[in-house]
């Protein structure tokens, strides 16, 4: 096959860099969020400031995801897939050598940063080199690779933190980086810049970038009056944002993409929602296992993978279903067993027997599988090859905003409940009410992702 750029690419090839590369980022993520328990007695670490181990890392992503995404439709999306894997990697290294609290989440912080390069590129190469009637395939290989590394970060993680201590997960990570960045330069030689010459908006990045850090850390931080301020700074910084690119030239984020693409604005508000309401299930079943049931790092890491495994068979089922029926029933029905499981798991409590919580992960992961690939599918086959990085860009901060948030959540509720205490047997009350009203607050978010979702079909016949 022949890119738009003439060069010749070999599908498969990219097929195993994208589905590779789908699985070491969240192997990490999973694999450390199982530690994360180990890493709070070494450091110290209160409530919130644990948090913070996995929240710096989506910060970053979210930051980054959408310039990123122009900058690698304008100069080429092989060469920005690379400078991101290299500064995970390296990040990787960093983590592993990490001696304080603040070395380490500087260490997440650029993993983010470079995974929200490496990624975005991954996801958008692939549109490029798949047409339509194979995507949905690719997209669902690739992407089960992306719960193959959730299905075994807590088992491994668990298992290494344990007898090797967590600093081999980072350094695992950046192994696995390094042989990934030889396959790159052995096997991907094209290059895809259908906005090459166009020119890149600098003042419009730096407005984005300050308004979504100042959003991300604000919500973060509420209810603190700091917090607070930031997030209606950050809430105004957006809107000054959206201002300024309806104005220039060669924006860039193509807002035209919202004005008058149903599908695009529908799928990414639905996949938003969904990442707020799921995204933290693992953090606190993690933290839920180990304080409540007493459980280690390792059999934690265990049950957690029933979920993970679901994803990862419901992923890779997904995008040949979605091939033969409309990706838009098939991620309604996602959503709508990611809203049973999210009711379940609101009835937690110190006697909830582990068949109760084994059923709820597996109805949770089956959802998140049938709802990740036809929705990415539906938002990639909605837009024009020359603005796929910005689209994947689009989707890829919907998805990483929505963590983020979803940690933030958490985050407020941990402050609420807990305050900056460790959670320790006597806060064991106070952090069992944090789980359940966290459940809560994400069920209702999760039945609004259903609703989008549900309108979304009445969009019109899918662009893919």
């Amino acid at each position: 096959m022949t890119n738009r750029s003439g060069p010749t690419v070999n599908k498969n090839i990219i097929l195993i860099i994208s589905t590779t590369t789908a699985f070491i980022l969240p192997f990490l993520v999973a694999s450390v969020n199982v530690a994360l328990p180990t890493m709070g007695r070494e450091f110290d670490m209160e409530a919130v400031v644990m948090s913070w181990v996995s929240t710096s890392y989506f910060l970053a992503i979210a930051v980054f995801q959408v310039p990123f995404g122009r900058l690698s439709d304008i100069f080429g999306r092989r060469r920005l897939f690379l400078l991101g894997l290299a500064i995970s990697t390296c990040a990787s290294f960093l983590g592993g050598f990490a001696t304080s609290v603040p070395m380490l989440i500087i260490s997440r912080a650029l993993q983010g940063a470079g995974a929200g390069m490496s990624f975005n590129n991954s996801v958008a190469i692939l549109t490029s080199v798949f047409p339509g009637k194979e995507r949905g395939k690719a997209l669902g290989i690739s992407q089960s690779g992306t719960y193959l590394g959730l299905s075994l970060g807590p088992l491994i993680g668990g298992v290494m933190t344990e007898h090797f201590g967590w600093q081999s997960l980072f350094l695992l990570s950046g192994a696995l980086g390094v042989v990934l960045v030889a396959l790159v330069f052995i096997g991907l030689k094209a290059e895809w810049r259908e906005a090459r010459g166009e020119r890149f908006d600098t003042a419009g990045t730096v407005a984005y970038i300050i308004a979504i850090a100042l959003f991300m850390y604000g919500f973060s931080s509420l209810p603190d009056f700091l917090g607070s301020i930031l997030f209606v700074v950050g809430v105004a910084g957006l809107a000054f944002f959206v201002w300024w690119e309806s104005r220039v030239p060669s924006p860039v984020l193509d807002l035209s993409l919202f004005r008058r693409n149903r599908a695009f604005v529908l799928s990414n508000i639905a996949a938003l929602i969904n990442y707020i309401a799921t995204f933290a299930v693992t953090f606190l079943l993690s933290l839920y296992l180990q304080y409540i049931d007493e459980f280690s790092a390792q059999t934690a890491g265990l049950v957690l993978v029933a979920s993970s495994v679901m994803m990862t068979v419901f992923t890779l089922l997904s995008g040949f279903i979605s091939q033969r029926v409309n990706p838009r029933l098939v991620a309604t029905l996602g959503l709508g067993l990611n809203a049973v499981a999210l009711t379940m798991l609101v009835f937690l409590d110190s006697g909830t027997p582990l068949w109760y919580v084994i059923v709820a992960l597996a109805v949770y992961g089956t959802g998140i599988g049938l709802f990740v690939s036809p929705n990415t599918n539906i938002v990639m086959g909605s837009v024009e090859h020359r603005v796929l990085g910005v689209a994947s860009g689009t989707l890829g901060t919907m998805r990483t905003a929505g963590m983020m948030l979803s940690m933030g959540i958490v985050m407020i509720l941990f402050s609420v409940y807990i305050g900056d205490s460790e959670i320790t047997p006597a806060y064991y009350p106070h952090f069992l009410k944090s789980v359940s009203v966290g459940f809560i607050i994400f069920t209702v978010l999760c039945i609004g992702g259903l609703i989008a979702q549900l309108v979304s079909r009445r969009a019109g016949k899918d662009a893919v």
